[in-house]
């Protein structure tokens, strides 16, 4: 089998080296971490025993926040490290554990993944999610390291990929030692594609725990005073994908006619689509105002009636919808699975998204059930709902402690994830 898989990942990877290369010279990605990618690997103290955490990208490095915390609570002895796949959950990683080895995760190949684990000598390691690797799997089981996958999760999109090699997820999910998923229907999910019954356990979302339940984000009274944010109502407009800041700009273009004190503030998900939403700003007449540069400044920025803050910069969402009066949550009005609307709930602003979020089906779910967000489904929805939140104050308070009850009565998930990840350790 890993003879198979290792030829399978080399075509893999002359099929997309193009594209690497492509991403690199025109994005700057992928440029550094190629000897952690190959499995050459270190941390800090090799005399401690050990717990590898790995998160793909930012969502899955900010899931990990009170995880990491609980453990090192828990297991005092013990030594975290940190692997990460894009290079923007690198630069969130580093950010939040500078007191710990950071690196980049291996390629699975079954050499690079054993030298990985001959360097690490993991006592077990943690999968958020559902990144689970074929070598590595088999190849943890067979030097008898538990793989656990916590904060599990199977989307709407991802569940059909699966079930299309179920010959090969069926072998891989065998190798993993406890499956600690988010819901029930996530776990009837892994048990399809072969996860055996007895190692699935409902432990509900680590996200819930990681939101902060507060009025005061560090930082954002910073931002206010620069940008001389309030007293008019502020749009921000979060996590957006490809094409769904023209749809966000030209609703904001119908709601300036009713409304023409709000400001828009845009987020975009990935940093190197900043230069291109700059453009769009521009041609659809609007000024920009470019936070990355408003920060070598001291003084107020005047922001002109019509200029729209572009946010590009990477850390600052979260200040962003702490200052506003009502939230948009990107990646959603177009078919790109949505972006994390836990956070904006739980910081008690009026949360609006569109209907694509089969990236976080659940908690689009029970948001709308308990009318703790608002559905839209295009961009004359869009205008008309934040027009309507803008003018009914009391709709929007009352959507936004709604939302906000829903973070407070699922939090739990991070106690039973390290109850369960201590049974295991020996």
């Amino acid at each position: 089998m890993k003879y198979l898989m290792d030829f399978i990942w080399c075509l893999a990877l002359v099929v997309l080296l193009p594209k690497l290369l492509y991403r690199r010279l025109r994005f700057g990605r992928y440029r550094t971490g190629w000897a952690q990618r190959f499995g050459r690997l270190s941390r800090r103290d090799p005399g401690r025993r050990c717990i590898w955490l790995h998160a793909v990208s930012v969502g899955e490095v900010n899931a990990t926040k009170t995880l990491v915390a609980a453990l090192r609570e828990k297991l005092p002895d013990f030594e975290l490290v940190i692997s990460v796949t894009t290079d923007t959950g690198y630069a969130q990683a580093i950010h939040l554990y500078r007191d710990l080895s950071v690196f980049y995760y291996p390629y699975d190949f079954s050499w690079v993944v054993r030298k990985a684990l001959t360097r690490i000598k993991p006592d077990a390691i943690i999968l958020m999610e559902l990144e689970v690797w074929p070598n590595m799997a088999r190849t943890a089981r067979q030097m008898n390291i538990p793989v656990i996958v916590a904060n599990g999760r199977l989307s709407d999109k991802s569940l059909p990929r699966y079930r299309k090699i179920k010959w090969l997820t069926r072998r891989m999910l065998a190798d993993v030692t406890m499956f600690l998923v988010q819901t029930q229907q996530y776990a009837d999910r892994f048990i399809e594609l072969g996860a055996p019954a007895d190692r699935v356990k409902v432990t509900g979302s680590l996200k819930y725990d990681t939101a902060q339940i507060t009025d005061v984000i560090a930082g954002a009274e910073e931002i206010q005073k620069r940008l001389a944010i309030g007293p008019e109502p502020l749009w921000v407009a979060g996590g957006t994908g490809d094409n769904e800041e023209e749809i966000v700009l030209d609703a904001y273009k119908q709601i300036k006619t009713a409304y023409p004190d709000l400001r828009l503030a845009i987020v975009p998900r990935k940093p190197e689509r900043f230069d291109a939403v700059a453009d769009l700003i521009t041609q659809k007449g609007f000024g920009i105002t470019r936070y990355s540069r408003t920060r070598r400044r001291s003084d107020r920025v005047y922001l002109p009636p019509q200029s729209v803050i572009l946010v590009d910069t990477i850390g600052d969402l979260r200040k962003f919808y702490s200052l506003s009066t009502v939230i948009f949550v990107g990646r959603s009005l177009v078919s790109m699975g949505g972006s994390d609307m836990i956070e904006a709930a739980a910081l008690g602003k009026c949360t609006i998204f569109g209907p694509h979020t089969f990236n976080f089906t659940q908690d689009a779910h029970l948001l709308l059930e308990a009318r703790g967000a608002i559905l839209v489904k295009n961009g004359k929805e869009l205008a008309e709902r934040t027009l309507a939140c803008l003018n009914d104050r009391n709709l929007a308070s009352t959507t936004a402690a709604r939302g906000r009850e829903v973070i407070r009565s699922n939090q739990g998930a991070t106690q039973r994830t390290v109850e369960a990840v201590c049974s295991l350790l020996k």
